[in-house]
């Protein structure tokens, strides 16, 4: 079990890895926890780990198939028991694991008659075959069958189109990511104040699940570092339009003395979702481009009861629900 501390602001971040198997070569799981968050993180950082365990991280797979013998991809070969089709589809599931970046050519060269699997393919340095069981085609002839293949590295996927195809040239499916499912729950404790969050990660045996963890996170960390270097003095507009005033808030008369205290809490920065609010108001609110505090206190009782299906009686339940979990005196 694996576990590590990180200290932020004054809570210590504990994470830990709860489980770790191997069900085949092609199929690694992982559960991973972290704990105690504070109210909503759990959720954010459990949907940005998934987006970015599904879409950021690279892998590296068989994008195009290449002979001058096999007239379209739907025809028949002699002496081969699959479709041409068939065997495309079937090297479209290879799961290679490299660190390469770039295409790069491989092959398969054999002669039956003899099954065709993934150790037959003729790799380039660098590049491994993470399950060399995995079948390919089958000569029922002893015929000498040969044939072309482009390797390369990326990230998501990328579905064939008609223009890719060229003569002798048969692009493949590429399905780059190595992760195969990401999963995601929040459980809470103390009175539900804190949160803890368990992420499930299934991969394909290129990367075990504490690997794509980790390469995940650092692809996450290195698109917000330009945020990190911006100069507060390239943050001035000639118009003065980067600079954000707070409007009187006019949605009910107690709320004045709110102003007061508006040093103490960033409306702009406390999200609706942060509230304990029931789907229908919840879906009400965003409907209208209500997305955060700041966004609801600057609506007038007039324009709240425009929205559709939204009633008097759901702005009373969100004054209870700020003055419970925001502290917020009306």
């Amino acid at each position: 079990m694996v576990r590590d501390k990180v200290t932020v602001a004054t809570r210590t971040l504990e994470w830990k890895c709860g489980e770790s198997r191997v069900d085949s070569k092609r199929l690694y799981y992982g559960r991973f926890i972290l704990s105690p968050l504070m109210k909503g993180q759990a959720d954010t950082i459990g949907i940005a780990m998934r987006r970015a365990l599904l879409g950021e991280i690279e892998g590296t797979c068989i994008t195009r198939a290449k002979s001058e013998k096999i007239p379209h991809e739907y025809s028949t070969i002699v002496g081969i028991q699959e479709s041409v089709h068939e065997i495309l589809m079937n090297l479209k599931e290879i799961v290679l694991r490299s660190n390469l970046y770039g295409t790069y050519d491989a092959s398969i060269c054999v002669k039956g008659p003899r099954y065709i699997t993934a150790q037959d393919i003729i790799l380039p340095p660098s590049v491994e075959i993470v399950d060399n069981t995995q079948y390919i085609a089958t000569l029922i002839e002893p015929i000498d069958f040969c044939i072309g293949l482009q390797i390369e590295r990326n990230r998501g996927y990328r579905i064939k189109t008609l223009n890719n195809f060229q003569d002798g040239n048969y692009p493949i499916d590429a399905i780059f990511m190595p992760v195969r499912n990401a999963n995601y729950s929040i459980h809470y404790y103390g009175n539900e104040k804190q949160e803890i969050l368990l992420l499930e990660i299934w991969t394909n045996g290129s990367l075990t699940p504490k690997e794509a963890l980790r390469e995940a996170s650092q692809n996450l960390i290195e698109l917000f570092i330009p945020f990190l270097h911006v100069e507060e003095d390239n943050l001035h507009l000639e118009d003065n339009q980067h600079k954000v005033t707070l409007p009187i808030l006019t949605l009910h008369p107690r709320l004045t003395k709110r102003r007061k205290n508006k040093e103490k809490i960033a409306f702009k920065y406390i999200f609706i979702d942060q509230s304990e609010l029931s789907p229908r108001i919840y879906n009400c609110l965003k409907s209208s481009n209500i997305h955060t505090l700041l966004d609801f206190l600057n609506k007038s009782q007039e324009d709240l009861m425009k929205i559709e299906h939204f009633r008097i009686e759901d702005i009373k339940q969100i004054w209870g629900i700020l003055e419970k979990d925001f502290e917020i005196e009306f």
